[in-house]
C-alpha cells in the first residue's frame, strides 16, 4: 500500500513535530523516491543528546502523530538502549539517534544519492 503524496506530507509533517517537541537537534529529510531499490521512500533523522532524550523523542513522534491523524509505526526497533530508534511507518523510517552512533552509521553518508533537506526546528 503506497501513500499518496499529500498523506505522506501530512505524516511528515507530524513526525518534525514531535521531533520539535523535545528539542531533537540536527533533523535532516532524505527524499529516497528517485534511488531504485529502496525500502521507503522517506528517511527523517534527527538526535538526542541522551538515551533518555531518545527515548522521549520517539515517544513524542508516536503521540504526536497517533492524536493527530490516527497512525501508528508498523514496528519500532532499538528502544532497548536507545542510542538508535527505528521507526517505520511504511513509506516513512524515522532514525533517532545519539549524536555518536549517528555518525558511526552515517546513513547520510550511506544514501548520499538521496535528496536531504536540512530542517530547521522552532527548538
Amino acid at each position: 500500500m503506497t501513500q499518496t503524496n499529500q498523506s505522506a506530507d501530512l505524516l511528515i509533517s507530524h513526525i518534525i513535530h514531535g521531533i520539535e517537541e523535545l528539542k531533537g537537534q540536527e533533523t535532516i529529510l532524505m527524499d529516497l523516491r528517485k534511488i531504485e531499490n529502496t525500502v521507503c521512500d522517506y528517511f527523517i533523522i534527527c538526535e538526542g543528546t541522551s538515551n533518555t532524550q531518545v527515548s522521549a523523542i520517539v515517544n513524542s513522534i508516536r503521540k504526536q502523530v497517533s492524536k493527530a491523524i490516527q497512525d501508528k509505526p508498523i514496528n519500532i526497533e532499538g528502544t532497548g538502549n536507545s542510542e538508535w530508534v527505528l521507526m517505520d511507518y511504511g513509506n516513512i523510517v524515522v532514525h533517532v539517534f545519539q549524536k555518536k552512533i549517528r555518525e558511526y552509521y552515517d546513513i547520510e553518508g550511506l544514501w548520499g544519492d538521496a535528496v536531504t533537506t536540512e530542517l530547521t526546528l522552532n527548538n
